[in-house]
């Protein structure tokens, strides 16, 4: 027997095993709906928040002909550069570099936070780290890199597999809608041309995935409950004497 708060699918393992019933969370409902709507307005301001720090960020830096991004993106392998990690998503080396940027950082990061922005803040950090250092590690030497693109990717990833690992249908169909409809982001996790980051690309996407997992929803899911005993009796036969 099922609870009645959770819904159920079935699903066919690819090894050619037997359908197993695998339980979701139910849709939120009540007092559930309105804190999530609640978050959801937090993700929105933190989004608009974020996004006013790094065009404000971008108005300097040109006033500046862009000198805050050669001296503050990740300059790789460099041990005085890893601080910078913490500052290369924050600059952008033109125009058409942030406004390329920030549209997917809106609609991912507000997509990663409506869960809730104390995990939305973890993931963030999380992306962060393994965005930069991914591309401290490997990128090419006399280089410099700095942008967004690497945690729009994280939360990309983060996204997708959210629904996955917190067993949420709404998320689910979410991740997959993103996944479809943002399909050519994924050429963008290879080697694609020159100037163009692709190792913060894929370190963030990963880190973006580790997060999905790491941050999952922890809470003990309801048990189906057995059903009450029942007793049968063999069918009565006529004796034979």
């Amino acid at each position: 027997m099922i609870p009645d708060d959770t819904a159920s699918i079935k699903v066919w393992w690819a090894t050619g095993g037997p359908f197993r019933l695998i339980h979701m969370n139910r849709l939120p409902r009540g007092a559930e709906a309105e804190a999530v709507l609640a978050e959801a307005r937090k993700a929105l301001w933190v989004m608009v928040g974020f996004l006013g720090v790094v065009w404000i960020v971008q108005i300097v830096n040109w006033a500046d002909d862009y000198r805050l991004s050669f001296d503050y993106g990740i300059h790789p392998r460099e041990l005085s550069s890893l601080p910078e990690i913490i500052s290369a998503p924050f600059l952008h080396f033109s125009w058409t570099h942030i406004e390329g940027n920030s549209g997917p950082l809106f609609i991912f990061g507000f997509l990663a936070a409506y869960r809730g922005v104390k995990r939305f803040l973890g993931v963030t950090a999380l992306v962060v780290l393994g965005s930069g250092l991914g591309a401290w590690f490997t990128s090419a030497d006399n280089t410099v890199g700095a942008g967004a693109s690497g945690v729009v990717f994280g939360y990309f990833g983060y996204i997708i597999v959210r629904g996955l690992f917190d067993r949420r249908p709404i998320d689910l169909v979410v991740g997959m809608v993103m996944a479809l409809c943002f399909a050519y982001q994924f050429s963008l996790l290879v080697p694609a041309g020159q100037g163009i980051s692709w190792q913060a690309h894929l370190f963030g996407f990963i880190a973006g995935v580790l997060g999905g997992w790491l941050f999952r929803d922890r809470r003990s899911r309801p048990r189906a409950q057995p059903g009450p005993p029942t007793m049968q009796l063999d069918k009565p036969t006529k004796p034979e004497y």
